[in-house]
Protein backbone atom coordinates (compact mmCIF):
# COMPACT_ATOMS: atom_id res chain seq x y z
CA UNK A 1 0.00 0.00 0.00
CA UNK A 2 1.60 3.10 -1.07
CA UNK A 3 1.93 6.12 1.74
CA UNK A 4 -0.88 8.88 1.43
CA UNK A 5 0.45 11.93 -0.17
CA UNK A 6 -1.73 14.59 2.02
CA UNK A 7 -4.32 15.53 3.96
CA UNK A 8 -3.01 13.55 6.87
CA UNK A 9 -3.14 9.81 4.82
CA UNK A 10 -6.09 11.06 3.68
CA UNK A 11 -6.13 8.37 0.81
CA UNK A 12 -5.73 7.45 -1.53
CA UNK A 13 -4.74 3.41 -0.46
CA UNK A 14 -5.15 2.86 -3.88
CA UNK A 15 -2.89 -0.33 -5.51
CA UNK A 16 -1.44 1.95 -8.57
CA UNK A 17 -0.66 4.66 -6.07
CA UNK A 18 -1.87 7.17 -8.31
CA UNK A 19 -4.29 10.14 -7.56
CA UNK A 20 -6.45 9.74 -10.73
CA UNK A 21 -9.53 7.92 -10.57
CA UNK A 22 -9.21 4.27 -10.94
CA UNK A 23 -11.21 2.29 -13.24
CA UNK A 24 -13.89 1.05 -12.12
CA UNK A 25 -13.56 -2.68 -10.59
CA UNK A 26 -15.98 -5.56 -11.31
CA UNK A 27 -18.33 -6.41 -8.22
CA UNK A 28 -18.38 -2.45 -7.23
CA UNK A 29 -19.30 -1.02 -10.19
CA UNK A 30 -21.15 1.77 -10.67
CA UNK A 31 -18.86 3.38 -7.46
CA UNK A 32 -15.76 4.95 -8.74
CA UNK A 33 -14.25 5.19 -4.97
CA UNK A 34 -14.64 4.30 -1.38
CA UNK A 35 -14.93 6.40 1.51
CA UNK A 36 -14.28 5.64 5.21
CA UNK A 37 -16.03 7.78 7.44
CA UNK A 38 -14.97 8.61 11.29
CA UNK A 39 -15.11 10.51 14.25
CA UNK A 40 -11.55 11.47 14.36
CA UNK A 41 -9.39 12.01 17.47
CA UNK A 42 -6.75 14.02 18.16
CA UNK A 43 -2.67 13.34 17.87
CA UNK A 44 -1.11 15.37 19.97
CA UNK A 45 -1.84 17.09 23.36
CA UNK A 46 -2.02 20.96 21.83
CA UNK A 47 -4.74 19.23 19.17
CA UNK A 48 -7.08 17.50 22.18
CA UNK A 49 -8.75 21.10 23.34
CA UNK A 50 -9.62 21.78 20.06
CA UNK A 51 -10.84 19.05 18.99
CA UNK A 52 -13.06 18.35 22.17
CA UNK A 53 -14.66 21.94 21.20
CA UNK A 54 -15.43 20.29 17.46
CA UNK A 55 -17.75 17.80 18.98
CA UNK A 56 -19.43 20.01 21.67
CA UNK A 57 -19.59 22.93 19.19
CA UNK A 58 -23.30 24.10 19.59
CA UNK A 59 -24.23 21.74 22.80
CA UNK A 60 -23.45 24.28 25.73
CA UNK A 61 -20.79 22.01 27.48
CA UNK A 62 -18.87 24.13 30.00
CA UNK A 63 -15.52 24.80 29.40
CA UNK A 64 -14.37 23.65 32.50
CA UNK A 65 -16.03 19.90 31.44
CA UNK A 66 -13.65 19.85 28.51
CA UNK A 67 -10.56 20.11 30.11
CA UNK A 68 -11.59 17.55 32.74
CA UNK A 69 -12.60 15.31 29.49
CA UNK A 70 -8.84 16.68 28.12
CA UNK A 71 -7.13 14.67 30.97
CA UNK A 72 -8.36 11.18 29.93
CA UNK A 73 -6.34 11.66 26.82
CA UNK A 74 -3.57 13.44 28.47
CA UNK A 75 -3.20 10.09 30.37
CA UNK A 76 -2.41 8.56 27.00
CA UNK A 77 -0.05 11.11 25.82
CA UNK A 78 -2.76 13.32 24.16
CA UNK A 79 -3.60 10.98 21.32
CA UNK A 80 -6.21 9.20 20.43
CA UNK A 81 -5.80 5.77 18.88
CA UNK A 82 -8.78 6.52 16.81
CA UNK A 83 -6.61 7.73 13.72
CA UNK A 84 -3.88 4.37 14.00
CA UNK A 85 -7.06 2.46 13.91
CA UNK A 86 -8.62 3.59 11.24
CA UNK A 87 -5.17 3.52 9.23
CA UNK A 88 -4.93 -0.17 9.91
CA UNK A 89 -8.56 -0.98 8.47
CA UNK A 90 -7.78 0.97 5.67
CA UNK A 91 -5.11 -1.29 5.13
CA UNK A 92 -7.10 -4.40 6.03
CA UNK A 93 -9.61 -3.26 3.47
CA UNK A 94 -7.37 -2.48 1.01
CA UNK A 95 -5.61 -6.27 1.15
CA UNK A 96 -9.36 -7.48 1.12
CA UNK A 97 -10.15 -5.58 -1.75
CA UNK A 98 -7.10 -6.70 -4.17
CA UNK A 99 -7.46 -10.13 -3.14
CA UNK A 100 -11.18 -9.99 -5.09
CA UNK A 101 -9.50 -8.13 -7.60
CA UNK A 102 -11.60 -5.03 -6.50
CA UNK A 103 -9.56 -1.77 -7.66
CA UNK A 104 -11.49 1.23 -6.30
CA UNK A 105 -9.38 3.32 -4.60
CA UNK A 106 -9.71 4.07 -0.36
CA UNK A 107 -10.30 7.05 0.62
CA UNK A 108 -10.62 8.27 4.64
CA UNK A 109 -12.04 11.56 6.35
CA UNK A 110 -12.96 12.31 9.76
CA UNK A 111 -16.12 14.33 11.34
CA UNK A 112 -14.33 16.30 13.70
CA UNK A 113 -10.09 16.29 13.35
CA UNK A 114 -7.87 15.81 10.05
CA UNK A 115 -8.46 14.42 7.49
CA UNK A 116 -11.40 16.58 7.55
CA UNK A 117 -14.21 15.39 5.49
CA UNK A 118 -14.59 18.20 3.76
CA UNK A 119 -11.19 18.61 2.51
CA UNK A 120 -11.96 15.00 1.48
CA UNK A 121 -14.86 15.58 -0.43
CA UNK A 122 -13.25 18.70 -1.86
CA UNK A 123 -10.23 16.71 -3.06
CA UNK A 124 -12.32 13.78 -4.72
CA UNK A 125 -14.30 16.14 -6.68
CA UNK A 126 -10.93 17.88 -8.02
CA UNK A 127 -9.56 14.77 -8.99
CA UNK A 128 -12.70 13.22 -11.02
CA UNK A 129 -14.74 10.85 -8.87
CA UNK A 130 -18.40 11.35 -9.12
CA UNK A 131 -20.20 7.93 -7.02
CA UNK A 132 -18.90 7.35 -3.93
CA UNK A 133 -19.79 4.60 -1.42
CA UNK A 134 -19.63 5.48 2.06
CA UNK A 135 -18.85 3.06 5.42
CA UNK A 136 -19.06 4.07 8.83
CA UNK A 137 -16.86 3.28 12.04
CA UNK A 138 -20.43 3.71 13.58
CA UNK A 139 -22.06 -0.35 12.95
CA UNK A 140 -25.26 0.98 15.02
CA UNK A 141 -28.28 3.07 14.00
CA UNK A 142 -29.33 5.70 16.03
CA UNK A 143 -29.07 9.76 15.17
CA UNK A 144 -25.45 9.70 16.52
CA UNK A 145 -24.17 6.91 14.77
CA UNK A 146 -26.13 6.99 11.54
CA UNK A 147 -27.92 10.36 10.70
CA UNK A 148 -25.50 12.69 11.68
CA UNK A 149 -23.01 11.47 9.83
CA UNK A 150 -24.88 11.37 7.03
CA UNK A 151 -25.56 15.21 8.17
CA UNK A 152 -22.08 15.66 8.15
CA UNK A 153 -21.73 14.13 4.31
CA UNK A 154 -24.77 16.53 3.04
CA UNK A 155 -22.67 19.44 4.27
CA UNK A 156 -19.40 18.32 3.06
CA UNK A 157 -20.68 17.54 -0.57
CA UNK A 158 -23.08 19.95 -1.37
CA UNK A 159 -21.26 22.41 -3.11
CA UNK A 160 -19.71 18.92 -5.57
CA UNK A 161 -21.01 17.31 -8.17
CA UNK A 162 -19.99 13.58 -6.68
CA UNK A 163 -22.86 11.12 -5.38
CA UNK A 164 -22.66 9.78 -2.07
CA UNK A 165 -24.31 6.74 -0.85
CA UNK A 166 -24.24 4.06 1.80
CA UNK A 167 -23.49 0.32 3.10
CA UNK A 168 -26.55 -0.49 5.82
CA UNK A 169 -26.29 -0.65 8.92
CA UNK A 170 -23.47 -3.79 9.88
CA UNK A 171 -23.69 -4.52 13.78
CA UNK A 172 -25.81 -7.62 13.41
CA UNK A 173 -23.99 -8.63 10.35
CA UNK A 174 -22.43 -11.89 10.95
CA UNK A 175 -19.06 -10.98 10.03
CA UNK A 176 -19.14 -7.99 12.87
CA UNK A 177 -20.81 -11.19 15.71
CA UNK A 178 -17.91 -13.60 14.49
CA UNK A 179 -15.24 -11.44 15.30
CA UNK A 180 -17.10 -10.39 18.75
CA UNK A 181 -17.49 -14.19 19.26
CA UNK A 182 -14.03 -15.01 19.11
CA UNK A 183 -12.50 -11.89 20.85
CA UNK A 184 -15.16 -12.35 23.63
CA UNK A 185 -13.83 -16.60 24.07
CA UNK A 186 -10.42 -15.39 23.95
CA UNK A 187 -10.56 -13.26 27.06
CA UNK A 188 -13.13 -15.61 29.31
CA UNK A 189 -9.91 -18.25 28.55
CA UNK A 190 -7.64 -15.72 30.07
CA UNK A 191 -9.44 -15.56 33.40
CA UNK A 192 -8.39 -17.55 36.13
CA UNK A 193 -9.24 -21.64 35.59
CA UNK A 194 -12.71 -22.76 37.34
CA UNK A 195 -14.74 -19.43 36.88
CA UNK A 196 -17.84 -19.14 34.78
CA UNK A 197 -17.68 -15.26 34.05
CA UNK A 198 -21.29 -13.19 33.62
CA UNK A 199 -20.71 -11.59 29.69
CA UNK A 200 -21.20 -7.83 30.28
CA UNK A 201 -21.69 -6.10 26.56
CA UNK A 202 -21.01 -2.31 26.98
CA UNK A 203 -22.04 0.39 24.40
CA UNK A 204 -22.00 4.14 24.18
CA UNK A 205 -24.57 5.32 26.30
CA UNK A 206 -27.44 8.02 24.77
CA UNK A 207 -29.99 10.45 25.53
CA UNK A 208 -32.82 7.95 26.09
CA UNK A 209 -35.26 10.21 23.57
CA UNK A 210 -32.62 9.54 20.97
CA UNK A 211 -32.64 6.19 21.68
CA UNK A 212 -36.39 5.91 21.45
CA UNK A 213 -36.40 7.49 17.77
CA UNK A 214 -33.60 5.14 16.59
CA UNK A 215 -35.03 2.83 13.27
CA UNK A 216 -35.36 1.24 11.17
CA UNK A 217 -38.38 -0.30 12.19
CA UNK A 218 -40.05 -2.70 13.71
CA UNK A 219 -38.71 -1.44 17.01
CA UNK A 220 -39.68 -1.45 20.67
CA UNK A 221 -40.39 1.31 22.98
CA UNK A 222 -36.73 1.44 23.97
CA UNK A 223 -35.98 1.96 19.84
CA UNK A 224 -33.74 0.23 17.39
CA UNK A 225 -30.05 0.92 18.88
CA UNK A 226 -31.23 -0.88 22.17
CA UNK A 227 -32.84 -3.70 20.33
CA UNK A 228 -30.12 -3.92 17.90
CA UNK A 229 -27.29 -4.44 20.74
CA UNK A 230 -29.32 -6.72 22.76
CA UNK A 231 -30.10 -8.81 19.50
CA UNK A 232 -26.60 -9.05 19.35
CA UNK A 233 -25.30 -9.68 22.80
CA UNK A 234 -27.75 -12.40 23.13
CA UNK A 235 -26.14 -14.03 19.55
CA UNK A 236 -22.85 -13.24 20.73
CA UNK A 237 -23.76 -15.50 24.13
CA UNK A 238 -25.33 -18.22 22.48
CA UNK A 239 -21.93 -18.71 20.28
CA UNK A 240 -19.79 -18.66 22.90
CA UNK A 241 -21.57 -21.30 24.93
CA UNK A 242 -21.27 -23.33 21.86
CA UNK A 243 -17.99 -22.97 21.60
CA UNK A 244 -17.40 -23.28 25.56
CA UNK A 245 -20.18 -25.48 26.05
CA UNK A 246 -21.35 -23.41 29.05
CA UNK A 247 -24.08 -21.48 29.30
CA UNK A 248 -23.85 -17.69 30.51
CA UNK A 249 -25.81 -14.55 31.76
CA UNK A 250 -25.57 -11.75 30.43
CA UNK A 251 -26.40 -8.27 30.46
CA UNK A 252 -26.22 -4.73 28.13
CA UNK A 253 -24.86 -1.54 29.85
CA UNK A 254 -23.19 1.39 28.84
CA UNK A 255 -20.32 3.87 29.07
CA UNK A 256 -19.54 7.44 28.31
CA UNK A 257 -22.49 9.68 29.44
CA UNK A 258 -21.59 13.26 28.60
CA UNK A 259 -24.96 14.94 28.89
CA UNK A 260 -26.75 16.83 31.55
CA UNK A 261 -27.59 15.36 34.70
CA UNK A 262 -31.32 16.45 34.57
CA UNK A 263 -31.56 14.61 31.01
CA UNK A 264 -32.00 10.93 30.96
CA UNK A 265 -29.79 8.64 29.38
CA UNK A 266 -29.48 5.00 28.56
CA UNK A 267 -28.62 3.40 31.80
CA UNK A 268 -27.03 1.41 33.57
CA UNK A 269 -23.59 2.52 33.61
CA UNK A 270 -20.61 0.03 33.59
CA UNK A 271 -19.49 1.00 36.80
CA UNK A 272 -22.77 0.74 38.60
CA UNK A 273 -23.34 -2.72 37.07
CA UNK A 274 -20.20 -3.95 38.35
CA UNK A 275 -20.77 -3.17 41.58
CA UNK A 276 -23.92 -4.53 41.29
CA UNK A 277 -22.63 -7.88 40.04
CA UNK A 278 -19.82 -7.57 42.67
CA UNK A 279 -22.68 -7.39 45.65
CA UNK A 280 -24.79 -10.22 43.61
CA UNK A 281 -21.90 -12.49 43.86
CA UNK A 282 -20.76 -13.13 40.81
CA UNK A 283 -17.34 -14.97 40.36
CA UNK A 284 -15.74 -12.78 37.33
CA UNK A 285 -17.30 -10.73 34.94
CA UNK A 286 -16.01 -10.61 30.82
CA UNK A 287 -16.21 -6.85 28.98
CA UNK A 288 -17.49 -7.14 25.85
CA UNK A 289 -17.35 -3.67 23.80
CA UNK A 290 -20.03 -4.51 21.06
CA UNK A 291 -20.88 -0.81 20.97
CA UNK A 292 -17.45 -0.15 19.17
CA UNK A 293 -15.40 -1.28 16.12
CA UNK A 294 -12.06 -0.31 17.53
CA UNK A 295 -10.66 0.55 20.70
CA UNK A 296 -10.40 3.91 21.15
CA UNK A 297 -11.01 6.37 23.89
CA UNK A 298 -14.27 5.49 25.16
CA UNK A 299 -12.89 1.61 25.42
CA UNK A 300 -9.10 2.14 26.41
CA UNK A 301 -10.10 5.10 29.13
CA UNK A 302 -14.02 4.31 30.14
CA UNK A 303 -13.48 -0.13 29.97
CA UNK A 304 -9.67 -0.29 30.48
CA UNK A 305 -8.91 2.05 33.14
CA UNK A 306 -12.41 3.72 34.72
CA UNK A 307 -13.96 0.01 34.72
CA UNK A 308 -10.65 -2.00 35.71
CA UNK A 309 -10.04 -0.16 38.53
CA UNK A 310 -13.87 -0.42 39.55
CA UNK A 311 -13.44 -4.12 39.21
CA UNK A 312 -9.94 -3.91 41.28
CA UNK A 313 -12.04 -2.36 44.05
CA UNK A 314 -14.30 -4.66 44.17
CA UNK A 315 -12.10 -7.75 43.86
CA UNK A 316 -14.55 -8.84 40.98
CA UNK A 317 -11.87 -10.88 37.96
CA UNK A 318 -12.37 -8.98 34.64
CA UNK A 319 -10.89 -9.69 31.20
CA UNK A 320 -12.01 -6.98 28.66
CA UNK A 321 -13.19 -8.62 24.98
CA UNK A 322 -11.43 -6.92 22.17
CA UNK A 323 -13.19 -4.75 19.92
CA UNK A 324 -13.87 -6.54 15.85
CA UNK A 325 -10.95 -4.38 14.71
CA UNK A 326 -9.17 -5.88 12.02
CA UNK A 327 -10.56 -9.30 12.59
CA UNK A 328 -10.72 -11.20 9.17
CA UNK A 329 -14.23 -12.00 9.23
CA UNK A 330 -15.51 -8.59 10.21
CA UNK A 331 -13.21 -6.89 7.36
CA UNK A 332 -14.54 -9.50 4.85
CA UNK A 333 -17.98 -8.91 5.67
CA UNK A 334 -17.62 -4.87 5.26
CA UNK A 335 -16.43 -5.84 1.42
CA UNK A 336 -19.60 -8.16 1.47
CA UNK A 337 -21.37 -5.17 2.30
CA UNK A 338 -20.08 -2.78 -0.18
CA UNK A 339 -20.25 -5.11 -3.04
CA UNK A 340 -23.95 -5.75 -2.07
CA UNK A 341 -24.40 -1.68 -1.97
CA UNK A 342 -23.01 -1.89 -5.57
CA UNK A 343 -25.49 -4.92 -6.65
CA UNK A 344 -28.46 -2.76 -5.57
CA UNK A 345 -26.83 0.58 -7.12
CA UNK A 346 -26.76 -1.19 -10.68
CA UNK A 347 -30.30 -3.60 -9.93
CA UNK A 348 -32.13 -0.65 -9.25
CA UNK A 349 -33.01 3.07 -8.04
CA UNK A 350 -30.24 4.40 -5.72
CA UNK A 351 -32.96 6.20 -3.24
CA UNK A 352 -34.94 2.89 -2.65
CA UNK A 353 -35.06 1.67 0.92
CA UNK A 354 -33.77 -1.83 2.01
CA UNK A 355 -36.30 -4.09 3.48
CA UNK A 356 -36.22 -7.50 4.78
CA UNK A 357 -38.13 -8.48 1.62
CA UNK A 358 -35.92 -6.83 -0.96
CA UNK A 359 -35.12 -9.32 -3.04
CA UNK A 360 -31.27 -8.72 -3.09
CA UNK A 361 -30.41 -9.10 0.77
CA UNK A 362 -29.73 -13.12 0.47
CA UNK A 363 -30.04 -15.43 3.73
CA UNK A 364 -27.39 -15.25 5.94
CA UNK A 365 -26.29 -11.66 5.86
CA UNK A 366 -28.26 -10.50 9.14
CA UNK A 367 -28.05 -13.04 12.13
CA UNK A 368 -31.07 -14.82 13.09
CA UNK A 369 -33.73 -12.62 14.12
CA UNK A 370 -31.93 -9.43 12.90
CA UNK A 371 -33.74 -6.04 10.82
CA UNK A 372 -32.00 -5.08 7.89
CA UNK A 373 -31.11 -1.99 8.17
CA UNK A 374 -31.30 1.01 5.54
CA UNK A 375 -28.96 2.33 2.25
CA UNK A 376 -31.46 5.18 2.01
CA UNK A 377 -32.84 6.15 5.47
CA UNK A 378 -36.84 7.69 5.68
CA UNK A 379 -36.99 11.09 6.61
CA UNK A 380 -38.41 10.34 10.09
CA UNK A 381 -35.92 7.51 10.59
CA UNK A 382 -33.30 8.65 13.62
CA UNK A 383 -34.46 12.28 13.99
CA UNK A 384 -32.58 15.15 14.68
CA UNK A 385 -34.67 16.10 17.82
CA UNK A 386 -32.70 19.39 18.09
CA UNK A 387 -33.11 20.80 14.14
CA UNK A 388 -36.10 18.84 12.46
CA UNK A 389 -35.11 20.94 9.16
CA UNK A 390 -31.63 20.06 9.09
CA UNK A 391 -31.00 18.04 5.88
CA UNK A 392 -29.20 14.88 5.11
CA UNK A 393 -27.20 12.58 2.84
CA UNK A 394 -28.70 9.04 1.88
CA UNK A 395 -31.99 9.90 2.93
CA UNK A 396 -35.46 9.29 1.01
CA UNK A 397 -37.82 12.50 -0.52
CA UNK A 398 -40.66 13.33 1.86
CA UNK A 399 -42.85 11.65 -1.07
CA UNK A 400 -41.71 8.61 -0.62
Amino acid sequence: MPEATSLNDAGPYATNGTQEPNPAGAGLDPYDAILLLSFGGPERPEDVLPFLQNVTRGRGIPAERLVEVGEHYHLFGGRSPINDQCRDLLAALRTELDRRGLSQPLFWGNRNWNPYLSEVARRLDGDGYRRVLVLTTSAYPSYSSCRQYRENLYDAFAETTITVEQIRHYANHPGFVSASVAATVAATDGLPAGLRPRLVFVTHSIPSAMAATAGPPPYSAEGSYVDWHRLVAAEVTRQVAQVRQIATAHDLVYCSRSGSPSQPWLEPDVNDHLAALAAAGESAVVLVPIGFVSDHMEVIFDLDTEAAATAAELGLPLARAATAGTHPDFVSGLVDLLVERAAVALGGPADESIGPNDGIIQDGTVIPGGTVGHYTCPQACCPNLRDSERPSACQLPDAL
